[in-house]
């Protein structure tokens, strides 16, 4: 999930230790990449979080959390008019009544309404 002063990621990591890695190598990368498209203050990237889910339901706040954020930040009133998040792919491999009822299911989003067109 990418908006424009902040990301989400949600990954999968055989080792727990390698994730100040695996970001410093992102957030250099992506840092010097930006860079070279636009002028912004540096740093472009100056912490991270991170997170370990206790269990799947743990996992599928986090996931619920990630998608809805285009939305919670007001860039759309649709999930599916936001092209910068995974949402699309878990909607195709999950199909529309499986992914609301991921919602639906879950701390915090039992309130959600989702209408036909939502997503």
């Amino acid at each position: 999930m990418i908006l424009d002063n902040h990301y989400h990621l949600l990954g999968v990591s055989d080792k727990g230790d390698d994730l100040s890695h695996i970001f410093r190598k992102i957030h250099g990368i992506t840092s010097h990449a930006i860079q070279a498209h636009c002028s912004c203050e540096l740093p472009v990237w100056w912490n991270f979080w991170d997170y370990c889910p206790r269990d799947e339901k743990d996992y599928v706040v986090r996931l619920n959390y990630l998608l809805i954020n285009p939305v919670k930040h007001g860039y759309c009133d649709n999930l599916h008019d936001y092209p910068f998040s995974s949402f699309h792919q878990r909607l195709a491999q999950s199909g529309r009544e499986n992914l609301a009822k991921q919602f639906k299911n879950n701390d915090g989003y039992q309130e959600m309404v989702l209408q036909e067109d939502d997503f």
